[in-house]
């Protein structure tokens, strides 16, 4: 049966990223409420606080509605490309970006767990949200649209801009909408870019 994947990034995060900024819980607020009228059946979070938060806050919009922390779910960079993957004009840019992190924070083993575990048709209709972060959401997408490895790169999300994603038997996955701030006020929305790339 088809299964119905939301994916939102947390909401803005105080410079520790001890929690959310006061913006950052009012966009939580408004994503629980855009999804009222979606039969979710769970909502998954990340483990981090952001990401805990902004689940918790979303789901006080959405009563009854079960949520589940997991590590799949969390921040982490989900695949590393070689030079030789990359277009050779931006090659350098990738690899400096993804250079940053610690090797520990590279886990393509909770990426194959993220799309086993949340991705593909369901044994029945299925509506699930997943609040994360940018780098898994980048990475789901790329999957739902057969594109390369290193595709993830470049892909970016506002803070809780939501996509999703129709898993249906017999079909490839469909891309519904992707960052999709129609739930926020023009003063929330596009948080988490840097200030010249803001709509």
């Amino acid at each position: 049966m088809t299964r119905y994947l939301y994916l939102a990034r947390h909401g803005e995060a105080t410079a520790d990223e001890s929690g959310l900024t006061e913006a950052g819980r009012r966009q939580a607020r408004l994503l629980g409420e855009r999804l009222r009228d979606v039969p979710l059946a769970a909502i998954h979070h990340g483990p981090l606080p952001r990401a805990t938060e902004t689940a918790r806050l979303a789901a006080e919009q959405l009563p009854g509605v079960p949520v589940h922390a997991c590590e799949p779910a969390g921040d982490y960079v989900p695949y590393v490309p070689a030079r030789d993957e990359l277009p050779a004009e931006s090659a350098d840019h990738f690899l400096g970006f993804v250079d940053q992190f610690p090797q520990e924070e590279v886990r393509p083993d909770l990426a194959k767990e993220a799309v086993a575990r949340f991705t593909g048709p369901s044994d029945g209709i299925r509506h699930e949200l997943v609040v994360t972060h940018n780098f898994l959401i980048a990475w789901l997408v790329r999957e739902a649209m057969d594109a390369p490895a290193w595709r993830w790169l470049g892909l970016n999300n506002a803070n809780t801009g939501l996509t999703a994603i129709r898993y249906a038997p017999g079909r490839p996955p469909s891309l519904m909408f992707c960052n999709d701030l129609g739930h926020l006020p023009e003063e929330l929305r596009w948080t988490g870019f840097p200030p010249e790339m803001r709509a």
